[in-house]
């Protein structure tokens, strides 16, 4: 049996907010964000819409593409930092509302490498037990702006909100798996320059977490940068090596949308010129761990990739996690 992808599907809010719209909330200027991030504008959940709704719309489309329907799921994987809930989990609610009966569910948390994690945590469920696993739902979907500090410049100009979702396959029929390679790791003693500091275990929600703003994302930017481009590339070298795959092989490398800076200086460093990196930042920003889902997306309906076209995904996030995933279609 081999793995395949059978479709994939992204959403994002109706609602843009506009680096001339952030110019009116701190002090900061469209110049200044484009030339640092490349970030023109970003997608903004309303109110009344939770993680789960952007998942939902993403997951559908992904559906559809296959030609698969909700009760046919085995197995539905959520990355998220920002669930409905604490619990229950994003994946139940979306079962739920998918009509997945028969799948089990849950999420998982690796910040912005959360669907490469899901990815690799899929794979291996399908091969482990093909049968029993035949389609399995795999979702990156975050609502950032619930988490975003509006009142600091330096990072309420990053983050939006979006879902990316990917339909695995198990089939019968004869042909190499869309997995070739991958290499994912996490360094824990890095995790606090980039968390959220309130809000768990640790520490509980207070009259003095909420007042020092600590229930929003809070970010290292400098120290962030240097180790993201270093992990991306590393990991991207050796999960081509270990595919022995060329970067001329390599139809597209699709990166995390994180910083436009961080992805031109990855991709050359992997050898692959900037014409083959795709990019939407410019229209999303930061999504997290819909990103590389919803990149994935945009470029195979605009036939960017194509039925044997090696991708290569990469991402790095906060725990820390990064990792680097070959795919081919």
């Amino acid at each position: 049996m081999s793995i395949r992808i059978a479709g994939t599907g992204s959403y994002v809010p109706e609602r843009i907010l506009s680096n001339a719209d952030l110019e009116k909330m701190v002090e900061t200027n469209d110049e200044w964000i484009r030339t640092r991030t490349g970030i023109e504008e970003r997608r903004i959940a309303s109110p009344e819409q939770a993680t789960s709704d952007l998942a939902y719309e993403a997951c559908l489309k992904a559906l559809d593409m296959a030609g698969i329907k909700g009760e046919e799921v085995d197995a539905i994987i959520v990355g998220t930092i920002t669930p409905d809930y604490v619990f229950p989990s994003t994946g139940c609610i979306l079962q739920d509302r998918l009509g997945a009966k028969g799948a089990f569910c849950f999420d998982l948390e690796a910040a912005c490498s959360g669907l490469l994690f899901s990815l690799e945590v899929a794979y291996s469920l399908m091969k482990t037990h093909p049968k029993k696993y035949r389609h399995v739902l795999v979702c990156g979907a975050e609502k950032l702006s619930c988490i975003t500090d509006w009142t600091n410049r330096n990072t309420c100009v990053l983050f939006g909100d979006g879902a990316g979702a990917v339909l695995l396959e198990n089939t019968e029929d004869e042909g190499a798996d869309c997995v070739v390679a991958s290499d994912l790791h996490t360094d824990g003693g890095y995790g606090d320059i980039l968390k959220m500091p309130a809000g768990g275990s640790r520490r509980p929600a207070s009259v003095e977490s909420v007042g020092a703003h600590d229930h929003f994302i809070h970010m290292e930017g400098k120290e962030v940068f240097k180790l993201a481009v270093n992990a991306m590339v590393g990991a991207g070298k050796n999960v081509l090596e270990e595919a022995g795959i060329t970067p001329d092989e390599v139809k597209l490398v699709i990166p995390h949308q994180a910083n436009s800076r961080i992805i031109l200086a990855v991709a050359p460093r992997l050898g692959v010129p900037d014409e083959r990196v795709f990019m939407n930042i410019s229209r999303y920003g930061n999504t997290s761990a819909a990103s590389i889902g919803l990149c994935l997306d945009e470029a195979f309906r605009a036939g960017r990739i194509a039925k044997g076209d090696y991708v290569l995904l990469t991402a790095f996030g906060g725990g820390l996690t990064w990792g680097a995933m070959l795919l081919r279609f």
